[in-house]
């Protein structure tokens, strides 16, 4: 529930994607056009004891569904002290995610509470609509900080101005900046270590030829960001950013069996 209440932050509406192995939460808003996308895959293995899911046909065997995010969070609420939990896919009046929890009880008969939340069933034509989007050809990939600071950080400046610029190099610097007519406040981080990836699976990424000390930055909203920050109910195990120039700023975040990947694009 902690994944869905992150998602509930950053989402007003998603799309489900549901296949036999893993859930996947979509924001496919057009990136291009000032929009956020988002990006979570969920091991359903870690998540159910049974999963068993019928798609539109054996080779295509996908749901994918649209929802609004903070009606599922509200249904799992009541599920903290369950004994079971049940989400099935029915279409009783219209389409809905039926969660059955099983409340423990003092009798012999158990209490279920069932929350039906009405989804929108995506029709097989626009499932290209939904792919992974792909990691773009970055500048500059690099750790976060631990996010509980980053998000003090993001607070305080939220007040001064609408956006932030964020700058890093390859050397684990990175810059938190904000500058308006009446103040200049940054915030610098050192020693954050850069993933290795940019050199080692040979992806053309043309982070290869930089100059170690050179800052990539980009210009975002920062209420974006803060909602990024504040929306964390996991606590990810790895936390890092790739930004492109001038374009836009990927976020990714890795718990066990979540990964969580955020794209906001820079402001003109």
């Amino acid at each position: 529930s902690g994944v869905i209440n992150t998602i509930a932050k950053l989402a007003r509406a998603c799309t489900l994607r549901l296949t036999a192995g893993k859930l996947y939460f979509i924001l496919s808003d057009k990136v291009a056009n000032g929009g956020v996308g988002m990006w979570c895959e969920v091991c359903q293995g870690n998540f159910f004891d049974e999963f068993q899911m019928e798609g539109v046909a054996p080779e295509h065997n996908e749901i994918y569904l649209e929802l609004v995010p903070e009606n599922l969070s509200r249904a799992l609420k009541t599920a903290q002290s369950a004994k079971t939990v049940k989400i099935k896919l029915t279409n009783k009046h219209c389409p809905c995610l039926r969660v059955a929890v099983e409340l423990p009880s003092l009798s012999s008969s158990s209490r279920i509470v069932t929350h039906d939340i009405p989804v929108g069933v995506i029709p097989r034509r626009l499932w290209n609509d939904f792919r992974e989007p792909s990691v773009p050809d970055f500048d500059v990939s690099i750790y976060l900080p631990a996010l509980k600071t980053m998000k003090s950080v993001v607070e305080r400046m939220k007040n001064l101005s609408n956006s932030i610029v964020i700058e890093a190099n390859l050397s684990g610097e990175m810059n938190l900046k904000i500058e308006t007519d009446l103040v200049s406040v940054t915030t610098h981080f050192k020693d954050l270590g850069n993933p290795p990836w940019a050199s080692e699976d040979g992806c053309q990424s043309s982070a290869q030829d930089r100059d170690l000390e050179s800052m990539a930055e980009a210009r975002i909203d920062i209420k974006k960001l803060q909602q990024l920050l504040a929306g964390q109910q996991v606590n990810p195990t790895k936390a890092l950013c790739n930004i492109v120039s001038k374009r836009i700023v990927h976020f990714i975040l890795l718990h066990e069996d979540v990964s969580l990947q955020y794209f906001i694009p820079a402001l003109a």
